[in-house]
């Protein structure tokens, strides 16, 4: 890996921890990191932008306060919503396999951006019913859906679309490599 490389990875992991900070405290907090993981891989491409989202979710694991609110280490990713920390990098892992297999086009992002959102909400939300089921007691899915992620698809559609402007524009303007 190149020192440019490792640079804008870093920068990226760095950006995450950012938007991760710009919050609205809800039961899943409203943050702008789906933001953050869009960027990093249309900036960056699937490889590099699934690492920044693997350094940003490590630096969390160790205790540093990258997580919304301020929060890091293990327990938070143990806790209700860490399925859905752990969703951002399926997200980057899943435009990353659609970049390899498709290319780097503005449908491939787009749809891998949503295909990405689906698998993180799925995942987060049975994450969510087995860890509140053993500490707290039954939850229905619906219940859960309507907490956690339908409050989040309109948000998240305007933070991808957000995401494929600025990676345009910055395309054109950054100097290939």
């Amino acid at each position: 890996m190149q020192t440019r490389q490792l640079a804008a990875t870093a920068l990226m992991a760095a950006l995450l921890a950012l938007c991760a900070w710009l919050t609205i405290p809800t039961v899943v907090p409203f943050t702008m990191q789906t933001f953050g993981i869009f960027l990093a891989v249309g900036l960056l491409g699937g490889k590099l932008g699934s690492l920044a989202v693997g350094v940003y979710l490590l630096l969390g694991i160790v205790g540093l306060p990258v997580f919304s609110g301020f929060s890091g280490g293990i327990g938070t990713l143990a806790g209700v919503t860490g399925g859905y920390l752990l969703g951002f990098l399926l997200v980057a892992l899943v435009m990353w396999l659609a970049e390899r297999l498709f290319g780097t086009g503005t449908a491939v992002f787009v749809l891998s951006g949503l295909v990405g959102l689906a698998v993180c909400y799925a995942f987060g939300t049975a994450w969510f019913l087995v860890l509140y089921t053993r500490s707290t007691g039954p939850i229905g899915l619906w219940s859960v859906l309507w907490s956690c992620v339908l409050p989040f698809v309109i948000p998240d559609l305007c933070k991808l679309a957000l995401a494929l402007v600025l990676r345009r524009r910055l395309r054109r303007a950054l100097p290939a490599g």
